[in-house]
């Protein structure tokens, strides 16, 4: 089971915009699908080839996911670089862990991770 969404709502008040404000956490900018509001969503972000590999640890349904998947695009912040990301798709587990490089640390198999967010670089 992914992390409880209470959780979640802890996280986005007190921790993220913490986070946020460091500096130091890769941070995945995105649009809300009912707001229009822009999101800045501090996560670990994977690089994989052309792209980058996201683990949604409060389950694809979380807001982010959502509203990445419906928007078809998001801007990850990443080492004082802001990227442009385009076409996220879910992957199930097999094939996310494959697209990652073998000193990439995995998820903890407690939080039982199903699917994975995966984005493309835009070029240029």
């Amino acid at each position: 089971m992914p992390m409880p969404r209470w959780w979640g709502h802890v996280n986005k008040r007190v921790f993220n915009p913490r986070a946020v404000a460091s500096g130091k956490w890769p941070v995945l900018i995105h649009v809300g699908r009912r707001s229009g509001a822009t999101y800045r969503t501090p996560m670990d972000a994977h690089p994989v080839d052309g792209g980058y590999l996201f683990v949604p640890v409060y389950g694809p349904g979380a807001d982010w996911v959502q509203n990445v998947l419906a928007a078809g695009s998001a801007r990850l912040r990443i080492d004082g670089e802001e990227l442009e990301l385009t076409a996220p798709r879910l992957l199930g587990k097999t094939e996310a862990l494959q697209a990652l490089s073998d000193d990439t640390p995995r998820p903890p198999k407690l939080l039982h991770i199903t699917q994975y967010l995966r984005m493309d670089r835009v070029s240029g």
